[in-house]
């Protein structure tokens, strides 16, 4: 039996009712209202996570497993330098641990963000940033990280705009390769000054001629600049591995990317990069609730 609904019926019965509420997959079919478009229910929605950057940023690993798994959430990217503790000054004991208390857990994956970046002029903080880079692969490797985020993230003033895309670009071949031959993926934000913006990462992908790097979308304004979101989108679609996403009540067009990518068949994680409040599961039930909403799966 199709899962049909009227539009107007389900907003007015939420509305109604003041509360959010689940639709049932046997629930039978209601006429919908003449003129308008029936509403089926998307049993597919995206995959969603957290990004610890803000909304989790003091919480233990515990506390991540236990609050992100009681607010239905499948999946975590875990900011190094903050209360987690992940970094590469872990033992290797102590990295099989994280590792095994992940896996036991409701929770699917788990990814690693980084503030590393590959625009400095400098040639040495440049290396500094890239054998960074791979010392925490390994980490993330170790601990059972599927991927890696990294920045661009600038383009700096007196420098050409050329060589600094080639430099970036080169940069992330050589992490990202490393990256690829110990099983993880190097995934790139579309972030920074003159380089938040997916044809500028596009450009930079192409420097590297490296089948291996990937893109972290990062739903900011930029994404729609120029000829489109969809069009940007497609510009990259094959490299999107994970996302950020932040306030889904704004402006920007979530609705839509998140059609893209189901088009797209993408089967990463959403991350929700957000600010909590002092009721940090009942608000993240929240969020997921809008989430799926926007897919059409609530």
């Amino acid at each position: 039996m199709k899962n049909i609904f009227s539009r107007r019926n389900f907003i007015r019965t939420a509305a109604l009712s003041g509360t959010a509420f689940a639709v049932p997959g046997n629930i039978s079919a209601v006429s919908p209202s003449k003129g308008l478009e029936p509403f089926k229910l998307n049993e597919n929605p995206l995959k969603l996570g957290v990004m610890t950057y803000t909304l989790a940023k003091e919480w233990d690993i515990e506390t991540i497993i236990k609050n992100l798994s009681e607010a239905g959430y499948q999946s975590v990217e875990l900011r190094t330098t903050h209360a987690h503790g992940i970094e590469v000054t872990m033992s290797k004991k102590e990295r099989a641990e994280v590792k095994k208390r992940f896996e036991d857990s409701p929770l699917e994956a788990i990814s690693l963000a980084s503030a590393f970046k590959y625009h400095y002029e400098d040639q040495a903080e440049l290396k500094k940033n890239i054998e960074g880079t791979k010392e925490y692969t390994l980490l993330a490797r170790d601990v059972g990280a599927l991927g890696f985020r990294v920045f661009p993230n600038d383009l700096p003033e007196g420098v050409p705009v050329e060589k600094t895309k080639e430099q970036i670009g080169k940069a992330l071949a050589e992490v990202g390769e490393f990256a690829y031959n110990e099983g993880v993926e190097i995934r790139v934000c579309v972030h920074g000054k003159g380089t938040a913006f997916v044809p500028i990462i596009k450009e930079i992908i192409d420097y590297s001629d490296s089948p291996h790097v990937y893109v972290n979308w990062n739903c900011t304004a930029g994404d729609v600049e120029g000829k489109g979101l969809e069009y940007n989108f497609n510009l990259i679609k094959d490299r999107i591995k994970s996302l950020h996403m932040h306030e889904l009540w704004d402006e920007y067009p979530y609705r839509q990317l998140f059609s893209l990518l189901s088009e797209n068949n993408f089967t990463g994680y959403c991350n929700a990069e957000i600010s909590g409040n002092e009721d940090p599961v009942r608000f993240m039930k929240y969020y997921r609730g809008l989430f799926l909403a926007l897919q059409d799966a609530l």
